[in-house]
This record gives C-alpha cells, sequence and structure tokens, in this order.
C-alpha cells in the first residue's frame, strides 16, 4: 500500500541514525522539539511513504520519532522470526537508546496493531495512544480482508510502488524477496492480544478509522468500549479515549487525509 505522495525531502531531520536493539538493528530519524511522538508505520512501508505529509506538522510543536521496523525501509532485513511482541519491544528499545523514558505512539495498520502490544508491554511509557486503521486481533478484520491475507503471493509485490519504495532506500536490494516472504508468513498468522489486556489500557486512545477500511465496524465499537467510551455523555464521565469514523476511506486512502487526520490527532494530543 502507499500513502500520500510527498517527500521529507525539504524537512531534514535533526537527528538519525541505527539503534542496536534486540540483536538487530533499527533505523530512526528524530524531528523537531518538544514532547516525544513516535510514530510507527504500516506494513511493507517506510518513513517516508506513511509519515512525510503529517511529520511537517506534527514537528512544528512535537520531537517526532520516526520508526522503520525490522526489514522495512533503511533498517536491514534480518531472519528473526516477526511477531507484535517483539516488534512492540525493538520500539521500546528505540526510546531507551535515544533517552526517551516516555512517549505518545501513532501506529497506522501493522504499526497500530504493534502500538497496541507496546501499550500492553510497556504501559508506564505510554502517555496516549493514537490508532489508524488497526486492531489488536485478526477477527477485527472483516472476514474477506483475512481470506486476502491468506491468498498474498510474492509475486504480487514484484514491480509495485512497494518495491521501488523499497529500493530507494533498503541497505541491500537482494533482500526483498526474503523480505517479502517473510512478512506473507507474518501477515497470515493469527492474532489476538486480548479483550483483558486491551480494557487495562490506562493512556487516552484515539481511534481513526474509515468507514470502508476493511475494519469489522462492530468489533471496533468493542474495542472503544474496552477503552471506556460509547456511553452517553450526559449519563456518565466522557471517556477520554475518542473514536473517529472518517466517510469515504478505505485502507490506503485513509493516510492520504492529511488535514483530517492532523486536526483530530492533534487536538487530542493536546
Amino acid at each position: 500500500m502507499s500513502a500520500a505522495p510527498g517527500s521529507n525531502a525539504q524537512l531534514k531531520p535533526t537527528n538519525s541514525g541505527y539503534a542496536p536493539v534486540n540483536g538487530i538493528k533499527i533505523y530512526y530519524e528524530v524531528y523537531g522539539s518538544g514532547q516525544p511522538l513516535v510514530l510507527i508505520h504500516g506494513a511493507f512501508m517506510t518513513i517516508e511513504s506513511n509519515w512525510s505529509q503529517m511529520i511537517p506538522q506534527l514537528s512544528k510543536t512535537r520531537k517526532v520519532i520516526a520508526i522503520e521496523m525490522q526489514g522495512h525501509g533503511r533498517t536491514p532485513y534480518s531472519d528473526r522470526q516477526l511477531s507484535h511482541a517483539t516488534m512492540a519491544s525493538d520500539v521500546a528499545a528505540v526510546m531507551d537508546y535515544l533517552k526517551i523514558d516516555s512517549a505518545d505512539v501513532a501506529g497506522y495498520s501493522m504499526g497500530g496493531a504493534i502500538a497496541y502490544k507496546f501499550a500492553i508491554q510497556s504501559p508506564k511509557r505510554l502517555k496516549k495512544l493514537v490508532i489508524i486503521s488497526a486492531t489488536y486481533k485478526s477477527t477485527g478484520w472483516l472476514p474477506e480482508i483475512n481470506n486476502a491475507f491468506k491468498m498474498f503471493k510474492p509475486e504480487f509485490f514484484d514491480n509495485s510502488p512497494l518495491h521501488t519504495a523499497y529500493d530507494a532506500v533498503a541497505p541491500d536490494k537482494t533482500k526483498w524477496s526474503s523480505f517479502i516472504s517473510q512478512m506473507i508468513a507474518y501477515a497470515g498468522l493469527p492474532f489476538d492480544f486480548g479483550d483483558d489486556n486491551i480494557a487495562k489500557i490506562s493512556a487516552p486512545v484515539l481511534i481513526i478509522a474509515g468507514d470502508n477500511d476493511g475494519l469489522d465496524k462492530v468489533e471496533l465499537a468493542k474495542t472503544y468500549r474496552l477503552l471506556g467510551g460509547g456511553v452517553a455523555a450526559e449519563l456518565g464521565q466522557t471517556s477520554k479515549s475518542q473514536l473517529a469514523i472518517v466517510p469515504g476511506q478505505g485502507h490506503v486512502s485513509l493516510m492520504m487525509q492529511t488535514s483530517t487526520l492532523l486536526t483530530y490527532m492533534t487536538n487530542f494530543l493536546k
């Protein structure tokens, strides 16, 4: 999948490099200053393809830390098995490396699932959580989406925009096939972080989803209730968490709604 066109070419990171974490190296970029905000991209994506349109605005008031997960972008391929738990641990380890005790965390798609896992594994390190078009369990996707995951084949991705973006920054372009095979295996594995664990998240959570993004909206409403939402404000305490359904948007097009996403995020993170 690809996100909004654009580039960070005119906005240079104040810091970038590789953090040695959990036996691999994770690439990161830091922009701006202020309260830390960690960005976790979606599957097959890079910092540019996921966040380039949002970083310039977010970094005006925040210290934005954008990470490229295992095998993605500039982060080298590793044959270490992919899992949400391991990648959430990688995020915490990058924060350690950058000496960040706690942060707001935002994740899109796969990055959102990793962000949920981070909230469960490192609750004291999380201030606020933004989940964009993601779920904490396989059944949070509609059945046809889960079936599509099972139908993925490496050749689907060859010569795609994802392949082009990979070649533009990957430290070793010959790892493309290995990376894609690893990601397909990872995408096909059922997962469920547990309703009880989601209900224990004490940090405020903003969930943003498109009305046609492939998420099961009944399950999404259940998730919001687990986080304390879904109660009429007049009949009880207003939830510190929020749910936004963006009309007319699918999974890819949602990330292109830069102004809408920024409005929701900046208001929530204030």
